[in-house]
């Protein structure tokens, strides 16, 4: 194979995945604007809402990474 017939297919591969992102880009641009898509999020209730608790995984943290 010739080395500008490989650059050519490189290249509208490229072409062909910037025109499906693009194209996923636009319809959830859209589900978001008619309120389709939903959006969770965890809030914390009480005194706990002012400082954060961390999951327990990650509470020692510190220790585990040598930390001082």
């Amino acid at each position: 194979m010739d080395k500008n017939v490989v650059i050519a297919i490189v290249l509208g591969a490229l072409v062909l995945i910037a025109g499906a992102q693009a194209f996923q880009l636009f319809t959830l641009k859209n589900k978001i604007a008619e309120g389709s898509v939903g959006v969770s999020a965890q809030t914390q209730v009480g005194a706990s809402a002012s400082s954060p608790q961390l999951p327990s995984n990650l509470q020692n943290l510190p220790s585990m990474v040598g930390g001082c």
